[in-house]
């Protein structure tokens, strides 16, 4: 891809911290337009690469470019053109929304009358007009993220920078978010997004790069990863909990790899290699004379992709079969 098409573009990036190496040589292409995601646990080092490319953190070595701006040598003129939503609320809780939104009006460059107005628009876009005059401790928690992500917006971003957006707030707010994220990309900015949440990374990002221990693990579509897992996942539920555990000792033998005990007492999952696997899973089932209340066989999710590539886990709060359930 052109250079001039990159919102980002990075190789060979390192941040140590004494004797710890945050990043570890990470190398991405980021295109302008659309949501990148970059996804790992907690300790991976996503908020390090955020905070480098903003201008907040120097690297130690490695290249890195916004928006065809040097990190090193022209952090100023990369601060003019984004926005960066932090994991947790920077307003003033002691002043109220509209007055945190005049603040940083001013600080901007904005005379009183200008910064009132934006941030009268903003509130009004965010769903916050009731709560302008509210102090905003008095806020939710969804409200108190919906307020930092209009702050970040006084001046409209070529790229924003939105770090673990939804972590804490409850699903409703959560949507929320989603839909605001999807608006600023239809305005014409940029987002590189980091998430624990699977779901939020299937849901909002064109692309995603798994990152584990400071190094990217994969990079591609949600679909190119579920892809390079190759097998899919087959769920079942037995009618007898206590009987989860011979289940799985028989899922193993028949050729399922990776059998994982849900958090339902009834629950398995394993990565099957298509029908002629699951039909085999099943059949050894119900030749040890185990019942099963409910199956279904689908494309991996963003989870068993993570845990092929890492061996662990990130956080999800849900999974959704994408195929056919059968009861």
């Amino acid at each position: 891809m052109p250079p001039d098409h990159l919102a980002v573009q990075t190789h060979g990036l390192v941040k140590n911290f004494g004797e710890n190496t945050a990043v570890d040589g990470v190398d991405l292409s980021i295109a302008r337009g659309g949501i990148y995601g970059v996804l790992g646990p907690n300790g991976a080092g996503k908020t390090t690469v955020i905070r480098m490319l903003a201008t907040l953190l120097r690297p130690d070595s490695g290249e890195a470019t916004v928006l065809g701006h040097d990190v090193y040598t022209e952090p100023n003129a990369i601060r003019e053109r984004i926005a960066l939503t932090g994991q947790f609320a920077s307003m003033d809780e002691d002043l109220t929304g509209i007055e945190n939104l005049i603040l940083l009006g001013r600080l901007l460059g904005y005379r009183h009358r200008a910064a009132r107005k934006r941030g009268t628009e903003l509130l009004e876009a965010f769903g916050l007009s009731e709560a302008a005059n509210r102090p905003v401790k008095k806020y939710s928690g969804g409200m108190r993220r919906r307020l930092d992500i209009a702050g970040s917006l006084i001046v409209t971003p070529d790229l924003m920078f939105l770090d673990e957006p939804t972590t804490g707030i409850d699903p409703r707010s959560r949507n929320q978010v989603w839909d605001i994220i999807r608006t600023l990309v239809d305005g014409g900015t940029t987002i590189l997004l980091t998430t624990q949440y699977l779901e939020e990374a299937d849901q909002l990002a064109d692309r995603i790069a798994v990152i584990d221990h400071g190094k990217v693990a994969a990079e591609g579509t949600p679909g190119q990863l579920k892809a390079e897992v190759g097998s899919g996942a087959l769920r079942i539920r037995v009618n007898d909990a206590t009987r989860r555990d011979e289940a799985a000792d028989i899922l193993s033998r028949t050729g399922g790899t990776q059998v994982t005990r849900e958090n339902d007492p009834a629950s398995l999952r394993v990565q099957v290699d298509g029908s002629a696997g699951v039909t085999e899973a099943l059949a050894a089932l119900e030749h040890a004379g185990i019942d099963v209340a409910t199956f279904s066989y689908g494309q991996p999710s963003l989870d068993e992709v993570f845990l092929s590539l890492t061996g662990s886990h990130t956080t999800s709060d849900s999974v959704t079969p994408t195929e056919t359930e059968v009861q």
